[in-house]
């Protein structure tokens, strides 16, 4: 896994942030950034920042997570979204995945936070493949236009050829 992803963790409860960011930590995890608050990570991401994973709340003191999802996602596309939280409702949890998170985990007990660095694990795999997989179309865009090219160059060669118009 790629442990130098940009991960942001937006969490308003002060010890389960440091529960959730030392966790990550111990896990090898070195590009994290937290926030406390939505207003912060939008901050953030209006500087210019384009995190690869938000793992945040759903409820926070001055938004919701939905509200968060949805600013983040109109300047930066690619960032995924785990919820985190306490938010049992199905309603919740169906729209957040509607809007674009990747994973909706309830923090109800110790393997939480495992569950959050197994989606981590499935994200760092997707954007690997995503990025061989433009590797790969670039690739061939520059093979089928050499190829072309040289097409063209062996038509012409050949049509020179066939009406005497060579240089001798």
């Amino acid at each position: 896994m790629n442990k130098n992803l940009l991960i942001y963790v937006v969490e308003d409860n002060k010890l389960y942030h440091k529960l959730v960011v030392d966790f990550l930590q111990k896990q090898g995890l070195k590009n994290l950034k937290s926030f406390y608050n939505g207003k912060d990570c939008l901050d953030a991401i209006k500087g210019g920042e384009r995190p690869d994973i938000v793992i945040q709340d759903y409820h926070l003191e001055d938004s919701t997570g939905i509200a968060v999802l949805q600013a983040v996602k109109k300047r930066s596309k690619t960032s995924e979204f785990i919820f985190l939280t306490a938010n049992e409702d199905m309603e919740v949890a169906v729209n957040s995945i509607k809007y674009g998170a990747f994973d909706y985990i309830i923090k109800d007990n110790d393997i939480a936070l495992k569950k959050v660095y197994s989606k981590i694990g499935k994200i760092a795999k997707m954007i690997e493949l995503e990025k061989r997989n433009r590797f790969t179309r670039n690739a061939m865009t520059v093979t089928v236009i050499i190829l072309v090219a040289i097409v063209i160059f062996v038509a012409l060669h050949e049509f020179f050829d066939l009406f005497g118009l060579q240089n001798k």
